[in-house]
């Protein structure tokens, strides 16, 4: 089996990226939305510190007042990831041994704190969506309706995307065009799609099974061997 982890920052269009692989026909697991739904542990504890104001009306966290929030508060954006980071772990591991048990190969990993959680160590390779800084505060002001100030203070309040990119295994430049990433995002496919590694194959289901009905198979000549 083949961990992707895919990573960027806010507004370099990670989520578009994510939203190809699952076109593609890649599960994608995607850490933001599996631990904040309502009614979640995640969802609890984000109400609870949070208070009710930041839910929309249907119940859901308002993702958008929240980003105001702890983005404008150093403390309170430690608060929640403090609270959401045995969440994440959790959810993302249930939700990739669901994937295995189906006998998934390729399963993509979408995690915005990839790096801070040290979560990369577990994925490979790890696809980075990087986008120039000016690209990247204008499309966050026209996407938030927030000031040049307060769109510059949320990105300095996340790891440098420029550091995350020399970290990359691979990096999709969506500075452009949406054909443009597109035209990128194939030749990244292809990448992650191809055949897997002895050793991802043995982390697999149907490796795995291999490897159980192997070992039983010897397990039972060298009895009747003995007998």
């Amino acid at each position: 089996m083949r961990l992707v982890g895919l990573t960027g920052g806010i507004a370099s269009g990670k989520s578009t990226v994510s939203g190809l692989f699952k076109s593609a026909g890649v599960p994608v697991v995607d850490a933001d939305v599996n631990v904040v739904q309502k009614g979640t542990g995640g969802w609890k504890k984000i109400v609870k510190a949070f208070g009710n104001g930041i839910l929309l009306e249907n119940g859901e966290i308002d993702r958008a007042q929240l980003g105001q929030i702890v983005f404008s508060d150093p403390e309170k954006r430690k608060l929640l990831n403090r609270l959401l980071a045995p969440h994440i772990s959790c959810g993302i591991f249930w939700e990739i041994l669901k994937l295995w048990v189906k006998g998934c190969l390729v399963i993509v990993v979408d995690i915005p704190l990839l790096f801070e959680t040290k979560m990369d160590r577990w994925t490979d390779p790890v696809v980075v969506v990087w986008v120039d800084p000016k690209t990247q505060i204008e499309r966050l002001m026209s996407r938030d309706g927030c000031g040049q100030e307060q769109a510059q203070s949320r990105i300095d309040a996340q790891l440098a995307l420029d550091w995350k990119k020399s970290e990359a295994d691979i990096v999709i430049d969506n500075s452009g065009s949406l054909d443009d990433t597109k035209e990128q995002f194939q030749e990244v496919l292809k990448q992650v799609s191809a055949p897997l590694t002895w050793k991802e194959r043995m982390m697999s289901r149907d490796g795995l099974l291999s490897i159980v009905v192997c070992t039983a198979a010897g397990v039972l000549l060298a009895q009747k061997n003995l007998l």
